[in-house]
């Protein structure tokens, strides 16, 4: 069922909703918390898509906030209501003109499902430096980011770790669960040990640099950055005593495990829709210190590495700086290294793929 409600307020919306349960038979409204989507026309179709998929796992009312035109001198609120077409939730797109684009917390409050939890999840690249702090996010008991999705990737995530509070998450740390499911396995047999440690990924890959950083904060043992080819992620090796612990996925798909003394294991280690992350997201709301730990190991030893003389009067501005400039050092490191020419990354900029698999 679609409902389309132009020039409408929140109470008609509201209104609509009920009316629309009951003529659907579900009088009762059995939604577990409230997603609230902040984006823009040219990304909200497969952050629906997502949205509603993740919706058969969580029951959820979908808020879908779009700011159109918000220079224009006239407010105006347009709602589309999608209701039973595909999952058991509600998803209501609002599309704001005018000031009231600049003030979407006003409407989005009387459309809260009472008593639930709140999510905010910005899938775009343009998301507050600071997602506690936003008028959105200050609803929400968890903040959903994608920081590979923005333009500047690195700068952006060590933006969102100076800005870090309880509740924040970046989709390139949801990323990695499957990668750290299988280095917490392969190293709780026996080994040797682990003296350092390589993680091999495509330029500028988050992902590649919390991964890193959580194995440096883990092991204890310098975790250096290799740049390939891609597609995201391709490899991490553990250097040890008696040999290496290699993991190498060169296609996105199927990854190798190798230890010393052992045959070679194929382990399955796909690229993970939008839909998963979400979904793995919305299983948790207590707040994630381990990302925490990994995101603010990321932004201290790029700042750290960059560091010019004298200290930056703006930390969150100085970490940025480091982002951008950090990533060319290290590849042009990299390549010099492998006997080739140093070029530029080539890959700022580039947003996700449409099934929002991003860089792990």
């Amino acid at each position: 069922m679609n409902i389309d409600l132009t020039g409408t307020t929140t109470r008609q919306i509201q209104d609509a909703l009920t009316q629309s349960r009951h003529l659907m038979g579900g009088p009762a409204v059995g939604m577990v918390l409230t997603l609230i989507i902040v984006t823009d026309e040219s990304a909200q179709y497969d952050a629906v898509r997502a949205a509603t998929e993740a919706a058969r796992e969580h029951p959820c009312r979908v808020l879908t906030v779009i700011s159109r035109d918000p220079r224009g001198a006239t407010s105006r609120l347009d709602a589309e209501i999608r209701m039973g077409e595909t999952g058991p939730g509600e998803t209501v797109l609002l599309r704001m003109y005018g000031p009231l684009a600049e003030h979407a917390d006003s409407v989005v409050v009387p459309l809260l499902m009472p008593d639930t939890p709140v999510v905010t999840w910005w899938p775009g690249g343009k998301v507050p430096k600071a997602p506690a702090k936003d008028s959105l996010g200050r609803l929400a008991q968890r903040r959903v980011t994608d920081s590979y999705a923005a333009r500047d990737r690195l700068g952006t995530l060590a933006q969102l770790a100076e800005g870090y509070r309880p509740g924040d998450t970046d989709f390139t740390w949801t990323r990695l669960t499957s990668w750290r499911s299988l280095l917490a396995a392969a190293l709780d047999q026996d080994h040797e040990d682990i003296v350092a440690g390589e993680v091999a990924a495509e330029p500028d890959s988050p992902s590649a640099e919390l991964l890193a950083a959580w194995l440096s904060i883990r092991l204890g043992v310098p975790i250096s950055r290799a740049v390939s080819e891609g597609p995201g992620l391709t490899g991490v090796t553990l250097t040890t005593t008696a040999g290496d612990i290699v993991v190498h996925r060169p296609d996105g798909r199927v990854a190798t495990l190798c230890r010393p003394g052992q045959p070679d294991r194929q382990v399955a280690l796909m690229r993970r829709p939008m839909a998963e992350l979400l979904a793995e997201e919305l299983r948790r709301l207590d707040p994630d210190e381990v990302y925490r730990e990994a995101a603010a190991r990321f932004a201290k030893d790029l700042a750290g590495g960059t560091t010019r003389e004298g200290v930056a009067s703006d930390p969150v501005s100085a970490t940025a700086e480091a982002a951008r400039t950090g990533p060319a050092r290290r590849e042009a490191a990299d390549r010099e290294a492998a006997g080739q020419n140093a070029a530029g990354d080539g890959a700022a900029g580039q947003g996700e793929g449409a099934d929002g698999s991003g860089d792990a």
